[in-house]
């Protein structure tokens, strides 16, 4: 063989490394499901499956023509997608699991059999076989092919998480859910349980049944006395497959919302499946539930749930934040249970949302026996959860970062935080809007769109064409001006229009931005 065709087999190689690590990526954030990564891949109008659609009808068109032609086109073609690709900083990061290798392993043997098959029947194919085996779908078959393994493998880990919660009886185990709240109150809840407890955590987004099942054999150790574990749904039975396996005694509903509308079908059977939890506690458990969450609210009242409440404007909750005050260097606030007021709590964290997130791990704190005192020292101290109203400073510019927040209730209490923020620059909305909400899809986006008016800032970034048509007409309705609304089609290009446009005290909130699977 010449020089050129073993360059071309290393581009073609790294080529595939560059498309393989991408699929998988996507698969990853799909929960390796194959419906779901193929409506996600059916749907996506991005660059990269666009470019190799495009690359393998140029590879039939090119096949039968002069090799050295096809070779030098692709070659370059394969090249500038491969370092695209890997240039990329994605928000969500493709975890090396020992699945994930197994995945990216059986791809690899795929390629190499249907290769040596078609090079050896027909070797003048040889070269669309190598660009239709760089595409997406080939995960879809290698998953496949991986499932009994997984299935077995999957059973094992299950069963040895199980004996690993058998052998503690004494573990305090605390469930959280809801459809929006859940992760920044496992992080405020672990804080404050802290003072007086060994605790452990579900890490991340570690809240599927195999995400706790992994936390608990890799993370969970005989010393520790309270294990919180964050709970996800994307449909009915998740939450309680969760429970049947770590059976909490303690639970906290955060929210019901229109989370995953697409695939609930209803906002009932979003409640019924977070409610799964309170459903799942034994006789004596502690159930906590937030009722300023109208849904929340009337499925408690509707089906007669037993469960402690918390809340800020519901003033028969059980435990209500109260007297809530804000200055640029901290939130102070009170606590009432019942005739009791708890003072003296601050924190540095932003928003009501986060208020509200904290009283509920003040309510299991409380019950689990954690002073006053100790519990004004971890509010005070609570640090910031990324993405999720976090704030950062970057040359006198504050960033207001909810890109993982992705529902009405939190993105309007972001935008309350941007329009009350102490600064004397400007402030500007970066924003893709709301996804996965089936019908209400619109209808939430062009509410949003609204309230980002009443806000007022100063400039608003639409990013992607999504939500585009639905945002920019809540905007007119609101009265916004035209003049400060950017169109971009993706958060790249709006930055890449914001920074020049930034100086010293402004302030800028990055709303809704969700993972790499949105596109």
């Amino acid at each position: 063989m010449s020089i050129s065709v073993y360059i071309f087999i290393l581009v073609w190689l790294l080529y595939w490394a560059a498309t393989t690590r991408y699929s998988v990526q996507m698969f990853q954030q799909n929960s390796y499901r194959t419906e779901r990564y193929n409506r996600w891949l059916l749907s996506t109008g991005e660059w990269h499956s666009r470019m190799n659609l495009v690359a393998v009808v140029a590879a039939i068109t090119f096949a039968f023509t002069s090799h050295v032609v096809a070779l030098t086109i692709f070659g370059l073609w394969m090249m500038v997608i491969a370092l695209a690709e890997f240039s990329i900083k994605y928000k969500l990061k493709l975890v090396y699991t020992m699945r994930v290798k197994r995945l990216i392993l059986t791809r690899l043997l795929l390629t190499v059999a249907i290769l040596a098959l078609v090079h050896i029947f027909a070797p003048s194919y040889t070269l669309v076989a190598a660009m239709l085996l760089s595409l997406d779908y080939w995960t879809i078959l290698a998953n496949l092919i991986n499932r009994p393994l997984e299935a077995a493998i999957t059973r094992w880990y299950y069963n040895d998480a199980r004996r690993i919660l058998r052998s503690m009886p004494h573990l305090k185990i605390i469930g959280i859910t809801g459809s929006f709240g859940k992760t920044s109150t496992k992080h405020f809840l672990y804080r404050i349980l802290s003072e007086r407890y060994n605790v452990v955590m579900t890490p991340g987004n570690f809240n599927t049944t195999l995400g706790v099942v992994r936390t608990i054999r890799e993370h969970l150790k005989p010393h520790h006395e309270v294990f919180i574990v964050e709970m996800g749904a994307k449909q009915r039975g998740d939450i309680k497959e969760i429970c049947d396996l770590v059976h909490p005694e303690i639970g906290i509903v955060t929210s019901v919302g229109e989370m995953h509308l697409e695939t609930f079908g209803s906002v009932e059977n979003i409640a019924r499946t977070k409610f799964e939890l309170i459903e799942s506690l034994p006789e004596g458990g502690f159930g906590v539930v937030n009722v300023d969450s109208e849904a929340a609210y009337n499925y408690v009242k509707g089906q007669n749930i037993k469960a402690m409440t918390y809340a800020i404007e519901n003033h028969k909750a059980d435990y209500r934040a109260v007297d809530i005050a804000y200055s640029q260097l901290e939130t102070s606030f009170s606590v009432q249970v019942g005739d009791r007021v708890d003072e003296g709590y601050a924190t540095h964290i932003l928003g009501r949302g986060n208020i509200l997130n904290i009283t509920a791990a003040l309510a299991v704190a409380d019950h689990l026996g954690v002073s006053l005192s100790e519990r004004r020292r971890a509010v005070k101290q609570i640090e910031q959860v990324e993405h999720r109203l976090s704030m950062r400073c970057n040359g006198g510019i504050t960033i207001l970062d909810d890109a993982y927040n992705s529902n009405p209730t939190g993105a309007r209490m972001a935008l309350e935080v941007l329009r009350d923020f102490a600064s004397e620059g400007k402030r500007y909305v970066v924003t893709p809007g709301f996804v996965e909400m089936g019908a209400k899809q619109y209808d939430n986006n062009r509410a949003f769109g609204c309230d980002i008016a009443r806000a007022n800032p100063d400039g608003v970034y639409v990013v992607n064409e999504v939500n585009r048509e639905a945002i920019t007409s809540g905007l007119r309705d609101g009265g916004y001006v035209e003049e400060r609304l950017s169109l971009v089609a993706s958060f790249k290009e709006a930055m890449a229009e914001l920074q020049p446009r930034l100086k010293s005290g402004d302030v800028v909130l990055y709303e809704n931005d969700l993972p790499d699977s949105f596109k």
